[in-house]
């Protein structure tokens, strides 16, 4: 196990690790990259995520404040799809 404490590993490349069951507690990921990587069964708590980006991600089960994500983007192309519509439509 490494422990680090009050330390600055800025700049530093994780390639083909392994960081199960791993804890970060008071770290600052801020502008960060992750790319393909697994974060399944992770849980964020008391996390800034603004203006945080996410894409071609496997959302299967994700929930933001216990609500399925899949549901949140389902009522979001359904409430543009009909707004999307009306706007068509000639006056």
């Amino acid at each position: 196990m490494i422990e680090l404490n009050n330390a600055n590993i800025k700049g530093s490349r994780f390639i083909d690790v392994n960081l199960s069951d791993t804890k970060f507690e008071d770290v600052n990921l801020k502008r960060v990259s992750f790319s393909d990587t697994t974060l399944k069964d992770s849980v964020f708590d008391d996390v800034d995520l603004s203006n945080a980006a996410i894409s071609n991600a496997k959302l299967d089960g994700m929930t933001i404040e216990g609500v399925a994500v899949h549901a949140l983007f389902a009522a979001y192309h359904a409430q543009n799809s009909s707004r999307d519509a009306s706007e068509d439509k000639p006056a």
